[in-house]
This record gives structure tokens, sequence and C-alpha cells, in this order.
């Protein structure tokens, strides 16, 4: 949601440490007991209630034959089901294509649709072209020997729908070599379905003949329908059993408080949503395409969990204050030029929210609108007023300003522009190398920690040859995940460790300060985890976007060159780009010249935002 005012000398001049106020109904936060994942026992292909957070693993059945001292280590008394896949994140899948073992899975873009969250969190539908449509997931050379005897999922088809399981091991824990590949039917598998979800056992004793020592791969094919799965996982013993996707619970907020000023005078009123059209200063107000607004008499109810969604003028969501270009020229990128998010809950009571102005780390002087965004739960959210006032109840502690970073749309050097170049296919770097090498600039590379771990990718050589090239190392996360959009503190905060971990093992870089929002998706939430871990962090996205993810794999990939030109005649100079597509490295050196013909200076980010610890020009 978004409010706007006028921008430079007409916009509202605060008092004294002034407060934006908010009413809300309702504004409750409960955060609850964090679980850990386990398994229930539960028969295989029947219809079951969904399980309980407290289920136990089930006990490992009687072992037989005489085991070796290896197989002795692996059939532990105190065996869990081991997780393949918990169908967390589409990026992790669809993006990095892997699971959550960190290691290959795919449909090397066989199936129609691949879509993780629906028709529940950690379920994955996919939707075939054809017979021939297939998806596999690998496993780390399982040894399931008097471990394991079966690999369990949840599934939802419609009646009639069949598929085939293919399971392979590998004499050398190979997924490409000395594979022994056994399959089975759905119909072969006794299984049968009728819309509702149920869980299904793969039994590794009806794989006549496969051997379970080295297991590496499972694959689904011949799908006739759609099908949706829950999470991926071996079960312990002859009974199968399912493995519980883990849920955790957000912090507990930040409790120290400082108090709120005192004095009196009349409040500027914003917005008492009477109007859909305006707010009370008529200016425009309004929402996103996709955001669920109901307006009532002086009320407006927002509901949505898409954190890219906002309302421009629950507790789960962010509040933001805009700031306007220096020319307050709406025609100009970027427009806004910049905002700080700060979390709404933090700062409420039963039924308000007051911010102090002050903690909206932005020039004040061009202010531009509020923006209710980065909801990340679907708990409706009702407003009745936004306004700005000089005082607040007595009774109201207002907590204290946590850094959250330096939100960055534009280089600020004069006539200067950045390339910010995140992850791509591997196969590709060499040829972004030798662009930028023969047009002798330096650019930034944003880069996700996961694939720079995985010696099948060959990045972190890359990212050295680069290194030693002085192009700039930043962080994109670990995993590539809508990073507002995780539920949980620690979620986030898993990102950023894993992330530093791995940029550090890899390249030995120490705790870079940049970072680039996976899909641009930030809020407060991960802005201030991030200054948690970092000082002083630049928050990066671009007043420059190619359209590579809109037009790459088109007919018409020339379109962007359009998108580069129109951003940069607009003003725009802090370049996003990807080399994930042939069509968009082989621009690259296009528009280099185009920027160059536009009369900019090309350079990392860090330079271009006259950061004293970026090395010289």
């Amino acid at each position: 949601m978004e409010d706007h005012f006028e921008c430079g000398a007409n916009a509202p001049t605060p008092a004294p440490e002034p407060t934006t106020s908010a009413t809300e109904v309702p504004l409750t936060e409960t955060p609850t007991e964090m679980s850990t994942a386990t398994a229930t026992e539960t028969t295989s292909a029947t219809s079951t209630e969904t399980p309980s957070e407290s289920a136990i693993v089930t006990p490992v059945g009687t072992a037989t034959g005489a085991p070796t001292s290896a197989q002795r280590l692996a059939a532990r008394a105190d065996c869990q089901n081991l997780l393949i896949d918990d169908f967390e994140l589409q990026s992790r899948l669809t993006f990095l294509y892997y699971n959550a073992i960190f290691v290959p899975s795919s449909d090397d873009g066989s199936m129609k649709s691949v879509v993780v969250g629906t028709p529940a969190p950690h379920r994955m539908t996919m939707t075939p072209r054809n017979v021939e449509s297939y998806w596999y997931s690998e496993f780390n050379c399982v040894d399931a020997v008097n471990t394991f005897d079966g690999i369990s999922m949840r599934i939802k088809a419609t009646a009639g729908t069949t598929l085939t399981i293919q399971l392979q091991s590998s004499s050398s824990c190979s997924s490409e070599e000395n594979l022994q590949t056994v399959e089975q039917t759905s119909s072969q598998l006794g299984w049968s379905f009728d819309g509702t979800e149920k869980l299904y056992s793969i039994p590794f004793s009806k794989f006549k003949g496969l051997e379970i020592e080295q297991l590496v791969n499972i694959l689904f094919t011949d799908l006739t329908r759609p099908v949706s799965y829950g999470p991926l996982a071996f079960y312990c013993g002859d009974t199968a059993s399912e493995y519980i996707a883990a849920t955790t619970s957000e912090a507990p907020t930040p409790t120290s408080t400082v108090p709120i000023t005192t004095e009196t005078g009349n409040a500027l009123v914003i917005n008492t949503f009477a109007n859909q059209a305006s707010n009370n200063l008529n200016f425009w107000h309004g929402g996103d395409d996709g955001l669920n607004l109901t307006w009532g008499r002086n009320k407006l109810t927002i509901q949505t969990n898409d954190t890219d969604l906002a309302f421009y003028s629950s507790d789960a969501f962010t509040v933001a204050l805009q700031q306007h270009n220096s020319a307050c020229n709406d025609s100009l990128a970027p427009y806004p030029e910049t905002w700080d998010s700060l979390k709404a809950v933090r700062y409420a009571s039963a039924t308000d929210i007051y911010i102090p102005l002050e903690h909206f780390m932005i020039n004040r002087v061009r202010v531009i609108g509020f923006a209710l965004k980065g909801f990340y739960t679907t708990t409706p959210a009702s407003f009745t007023k936004l306004e700005i006032v000089k005082t607040a109840p007595s009774s109201m502690k207002i907590p204290s300003k946590l850094p959250n970073g330096n939100l960055i749309f534009a280089c600020t050097r004069p006539n200067s522009s950045a390339f910010a170049i995140d992850d791509g296919d591997p196969s590709l770097a060499q040829s972004v190398l030798s662009v930028i090498r023969s047009s002798n600039i330096k650019v930034t590379f944003f880069i996700v920690g996961l694939p720079l771990l995985d010696p099948t990718t060959n990045l972190t050589n890359v990212y050295k040859e680069m290194q030693a090239d002085r192009h700039q190392i930043a962080l994109h996360s670990y995993t590539h995940p809508p990073l507002e959009s995780l539920p949980t503190y620690a979620d986030i905060d898993w990102e950023y460790d894993n992330d530093l971990s791995a940029v550090k093992q890899a390249l030995g870089i120490d705790a870079p300060r940049y970072f680039c929002p996976p899909f641009g998706n930030e809020g407060a939430r991960m802005r201030q985890r991030l200054a948690a871990k970092l000082w002083d962090p630049y928050v990066v996205n671009w007043s420059v976007d190619v359209e590579d993810w809109r037009w790459a794999e088109t007919d018409t990939p020339e379109k962007q060159l359009d998108a580069f030109r129109r951003d940069v005649a607009a003003g725009g100079n802090l370049v996003v780009m990807h080399y994930l597509y042939n069509s968009t490295v082989s621009y690259l050196s296009e528009f280099i010249q185009i920027a160059r013909e536009m009369g900019k200076e090309l350079m990392r980010v860090d330079q271009c935002l006259e950061d004293p610890d970026a090395p010289p020009l």
C-alpha cells in the first residue's frame, strides 16, 4: 500500500520526534515453539490425517543376514528418516537445481511446470508435457542395508493417474557411471489415487535385483496427469513412516524501549481510507496488482503473504518511508530513490502502531510517501487511519532503532555506472570474463553460496579468476530464496551465515558488506538481520533492468537492449543482469557500448557508490 504526498519544499515538516501512527485491527504476535523434523509411523497408500509435530520415528526393523562393519555403523538404534527433499524453496529446486541435501535435482526442462508450495507448504506439483517428462533427485550414495527399507512421500493425484519410478545404484557411487537401474510402475507398487493426499511408500523389496548399498538416484516418469508430492525421505525399518518438515518460530522481538515525545499539536492526517482513489491529501494511493484489498467504511483490510506486494500510502508486515530522487521528478530513475523499512510489530500496541519519523534513515526533506509492504503471513491486517502526530499515549513505549543498512538503487558518483552481475550458468562465465576484459572495465559479481561449494560447477575457480582481475565479489544468499518471505529470523540467518561461510571458505573473503537480495525481495526483517551480521551493509537493487528474465528465451531477445536503453535514458545507472542465458551474454558488449555512448564511466558497485574502502579507479 502506498500513500503519496508532495516532494520537496511543500512536504510536511515534522515537529520534534514526530511519530507515524497507523490504527490496525487485530495486532498480535504469538511466537510458536520450535519443533524438529520428525517422522510418524503410517501405513503407506492409505488415507491419513496430517500427522502432529510430536510424532516419533518408527523403530528400526530387525536386521537379517550378517552385516559388514560399515553396515553395523549404518544400522543405528536411533535411526531417523533420512530426508531427500522437503520442497521448501522454489528457487532451490528450479533455479539452483538442488534438493534439500544439496545435490542435483531437476526435470531438465521436460515438465510443463514444477511448482513448489502448492497445494500446500512443503509440497511440489509437477505437470508433465507428455509421458516422456521426468523429474529426478539424487542422493549422496546412500547405504540402505539393514537401515532403510524404502522411500516414502505424500502424493495427491486424480483417479486414473499412473507413473513409473526408477531407482538407481552405482558401484562407483556416481550418478553418471556404473549405474544399475530398476523400475516399477505405480500399478506394480499397488498404488491408486482418488484426488486426496495419502502417504505412499517405495519398498526396496519391490525392486528385484537392486543393489541398495550405493543408492544414488530416484526418477519419476511416465506421468499421465499432474501429481503433487510431499517431503521425500528414506524410512527406517519395514513399515513406511513419514518425514515431517520442521517448523520454526519467529525470534522474539526486541524489548529495549525509549520514551516517546509528549509534545502536543495537531496531527497531519494522511489517510482515513475513505476513498479508494486518493488519500486525505488528495494524492494517489493504491496497491500492487494481486494484493487482496477489502474496503469498508473508513477502513482498509489487506490480506496477502506475498512480500513483493505492497499497499502504498496483522503485525507481520513492514512500514516504509520513501525518499524521492534529487530532482523530485517522477519520470527520472530511480523513483523512489530509496526507502527505509521498519517492522511494524516492534512499534505496536494492541490497536495502534507509533513509529518516530527519525527512525526512518532517509532524507526527510524529500519524503514522497509511506508504504505498507512485506506481508509474510496471510493474517488480514485492517487499517483505519494513517497520520503524522506530535505525540502518542503516555503509556506507549518505543523500541530503540535497529540498524538495517543502506538500500541502494543508483550510483552516487557523477557520470558513473556499474554492472551488478548475478550468478548464472557456469558454462557462460568465461564468455562474460572475456567481454569485460576486452572492454577494460571492472564489475561486481553477486554470488550464491551453495553452488560455489559444489565442485562440479567450477565456480570457485571462476570467481578466483575474477578476484585476480580485481572485480568486486559480493553476496547473493546461500540458496537464492526471497528472503523477506522466509517465515522466521532463523531461516533468514541461516541463509546469511552459510553464504558468508561459503565465500570465506571458497574465496577467502571475510564479511563483504554488499548484498543483492534475490528477486529484489527486501524488507525490514531481512535488512535488520543482515545489519546484525555485517557492519553498515549495502542492500543493492537496481535502476537499470535488462529484463533478461522476461526476454532472453523468447523470439525477441533483442528487447533486452531496448530495456537497457530505456532505463539508462531515464537516468538509471546501476545495472542488474544474469549470465543465465546465451542471448544476455551476447548482448553484454552492446550494453557496455550504449552506456559509454551516453557518457557513463563504468566501474564496480562499491566504486560508483564512492565507498572509501573501494579500490581507486
